[in-house]
C-alpha cells in the first residue's frame, strides 16, 4: 500500500478500531495461475487466538469463514501468506477548505492492510465455537436461536463452511485526513460534519485524533 509518512499511523489501537468498526474485509490470495483471487468476508479482530497452543500473535488474530464451495477456501487452506484489507470511512475533499486557491481536490480515507497466516479451524465443534464468537460480536441475542436449531440443520450449515483464524504478521494503517495541512482542518471538519454518513464519520475521526478541538 502506498503510504506517505504523514499518513502512516502506527498506533495499534487505531488499527484495531478500523478493523472492529469496518469488519467487511477484502481477502487477497495468489491463485494457481498467478493471478490475484479476492473474496469479501466479515472478519472479527481478537487480541489472541481462541486456541491456547496457537503461535503468539503480536498484532492479534482475525476470525472468519467462507463457503466451502468458494475456490478461495482451498487457497486459504494452503497456508500461504495472504493479504487482508479493511476500508474505513472515505469521502471527497474539496479544495474550498483552503484560503489559498492554488489547491486541488483530493480524497480522505482510513484504511488498513495486513499480512496474515491462515489456520483452518477443524473439527466441527471448533467451527461451532468460532461461529459463536462471531454471533456474540454481531448479534448476541441470536445465540439462543442458533443453539435451539435442529442438530441436523446446524451440522449441515457447519459442513458447508470453511472456518479460519488468521494470525496477523504485519500491519500498515493509513489515516489520510490532511494532517500536514493544519490550516485547513477547521474548514474541513465543518464541511464533513454537515455531510453524509461517511463525511460525518471522518469528522468524528478528526476530533478523536485531535486534529480539531
Amino acid at each position: 500500500m502506498y503510504l506517505p509518512k504523514q499518513f502512516n499511523h502506527t498506533d495499534p489501537l487505531i488499527a484495531q478500531r478500523i478493523m472492529r468498526e469496518h469488519p467487511l474485509a477484502s481477502i487477497v490470495s495468489v491463485g494457481e495461475d498467478g493471478f490475484p483471487v479476492l473474496s469479501l468476508a466479515p472478519l472479527q479482530w481478537q487480541a489472541a487466538s481462541l486456541w491456547g497452543d496457537a503461535p503468539q500473535a503480536e498484532h492479534g488474530v482475525l476470525l472468519g469463514h467462507c463457503a466451502r464451495a468458494n475456490p478461495h477456501a482451498q487457497l486459504l487452506a494452503n497456508a500461504a501468506p495472504t493479504l487482508v484489507s479493511f476500508m474505513g470511512p472515505q469521502a471527497y475533499m474539496s479544495p474550498g477548505v483552503y484560503d489559498d486557491k492554488q489547491r486541488v481536490p483530493t480524497w480522505s480515507y482510513l484504511a488498513l492492510q495486513a499480512k496474515v497466516q491462515t489456520q483452518i479451524v477443524d473439527p466441527m465443534h471448533d467451527r461451532d465455537r468460532l461461529l459463536k464468537c462471531l454471533i456474540a460480536q454481531h448479534e448476541p441475542a441470536y445465540a439462543s436461536q442458533w443453539r435451539d436449531l435442529p442438530t441436523a440443520y446446524t451440522e449441515a450449515m457447519l459442513k458447508g463452511i470453511v472456518a479460519f483464524e488468521m494470525r496477523i504478521t504485519d500491519v500498515q494503517c493509513a489515516v489520510k485526513l490532511n494532517q500536514h495541512r493544519p490550516e485547513a482542518h477547521a474548514a474541513m471538519h465543518a464541511a464533513y460534519a454537515q455531510g453524509g454518513t461517511n463525511e460525518q464519520a471522518l469528522a468524528r475521526w478528526m476530533q478523536d485524533l485531535g486534529l480539531v478541538a
